[in-house]
């Protein structure tokens, strides 16, 4: 078979789907996808289980953005529903918001106390920002100190030494900035303007992206079986060091292992994500129905425990952000540069923590990048 007119996109994940429908619907293009999973929707593949509740295989994924170019591309494909992500961390046995807030503090401090750290607080820094936990510790203030010390510990120390299995001290300052202090009552874990889930799930958002005469899907396929073919283009989600087996060495990856479980009870817990920083050997607990507002007499949780990334094994997740790891991934960059029709996109392609809304946005600019 002749495919020195076809694209290939490798992964049907959000971002070769974007690719896809771009080639397919503007350029009028043949395109095929293939993807190792034998589902679309990559690690965003949701599906209703027995029991009527839309289950995240791959933990929970909550779209939010800024950006109006996303929004009205991903608005052509699904409706939204008006789901604003608010996470629960179990503090000295106390629930509570995550990120910190001003509500966190009332929930676990007395309130004379809480009252003057708060003050402190509006004191030096501007109301309705995030303050990395590592900006406290360098304030002359014995209040704030021990505030340092306390969303250090409770928060930060365990949940990153559990996350990234390393000090924390060992960790990227990108990181230690996902976990802030943010000095409002906005108990919402984003702050965009737009949120929320689409209604028939992420797996029927793909599918739409992908409903086009000019596109073929094929599941179940490994990239080295199209690895020698002359394609047109060539639209590479995977991950970057693989494709060019692993010559310069492997980029390091966590994983994560979503242990399920079904209970007979309407809920499990009181929000749809529960941080445990302190407690147990989990991260945390999604429970799925919350999400669509799903109605069952049964509910469907996931304990999220993360791991080392093995191959063959389990899923690249995250990226290591380490020096190291950023000047081997900048290796594999150059190798890529010299490919004539090769683009690498996505979050193992390009070798970064993308949220959904940058990953379908570094897809739109690559589309454009083209034209």
């Amino acid at each position: 078979m002749e495919f020195k007119d076809v694209n290939l996109v490798v992964g049907a994940g959000v971002s070769g789907a974007v690719i896809a429908n771009l080639l397919a619907q503007n350029l009028n293009e043949e395109v095929l996808v293939i993807d190792k999973k034998t589902h679309i929707a990559g690690n965003c593949y949701d599906y209703r289980d027995e029991n009527g509740i839309m289950v995240h295989k791959y933990g929970s994924h909550i779209f939010h953005t800024n950006n109006e170019k996303v929004w009205k591309y991903l608005k052509q494909f699904t409706d939204f529903n008006t789901y604003m992500h608010k996470v629960i961390g179990v503090l000295d046995g106390i629930e509570t918001h995550i990120p910190f807030n001003f509500n966190t503090l009332y929930d676990v401090f007395p309130t004379s106390f809480a009252k003057r750290l708060e003050q402190k607080l509006l004191d030096i820094f501007e109301i309705n920002t995030k303050v990395p936990v590592l900006e406290f510790q360098k304030q002359d203030d014995d209040d704030l100190k021990f505030l340092a010390k306390y969303v250090y510990e409770k928060i930060f120390l365990h949940y990153t030494t559990k996350q990234w299995e390393v000090k924390p001290e060992e960790v990227d300052g990108a990181v230690t900035a996902r976990v802030p202090v943010y000095l409002s009552k906005d108990n919402r874990y984003f702050q965009d303007k737009y949120q929320g889930i689409p209604l028939e799930g992420y797996t029927k958002l793909v599918e739409n992206m992908l409903n086009n005469d000019k596109i073929k899907v094929e599941l179940g396929v490994d990239f080295s079986q199209y690895k020698n073919e002359k394609f047109k283009r060539i639209f590479y989600t995977g991950s970057i060091d693989e494709f060019f087996d692993y010559k310069f060495g492997q980029l390091p990856y966590r994983s994560v292992n979503f242990k399920l479980e079904t209970h007979n009870r309407k809920f499990y817990q009181s929000s749809a994500c529960v941080n445990y920083p302190c407690n147990y050997d989990f991260t945390r607990i999604h429970e799925y129905k919350y999400y669509l507002g799903d109605v069952s007499d049964k509910t469907v949780i996931a304990k999220e425990y993360s791991e080392a990334f093995e191959p063959g094994r389990n899923e690249r997740y995250y990226p290591i952000p380490k020096d190291e790891n950023t000047e081997l991934y900048q290796k594999y960059l150059d190798e890529a540069k010299k490919l004539e029709n090769v683009y690498f996109l996505g979050r193992l392609g390009d070798y970064k923590y993308y949220d959904m809304d940058k990953a379908i946005l570094r897809a739109l600019e690559v589309f454009e990048g083209i034209l």
